[in-house]
């Protein structure tokens, strides 16, 4: 288990930013008349941004391969 947060922490924090960053959005901004699909359900703010805060910081993490090639 170790092995695996210590590979993917940064897609973990950036998943826990996005879940964040979507439910303060919801309380904040969010969508008044209820017509928004995503907008207007805190649950579903909160994993689209838990998705694409996953999917914004793991561009920036480097895979395995790769890094196993560099050092050799």
């Amino acid at each position: 288990m170790k092995k695996f947060i210590k590979a993917n922490l940064l897609t973990l924090v950036g998943t826990i930013a996005g879940a964040v960053t979507g439910y303060l959005y919801w309380k904040f901004v969010g969508c008044s008349t209820g017509t928004c699909i995503i907008q207007s359900n805190p649950y579903r703010m909160t994993l689209f941004g838990a998705i694409f805060g996953g999917l914004i910081l793991n561009m920036f993490q480097s895979s395995s391969k790769q890094q196993k090639h560099e050092q050799q």
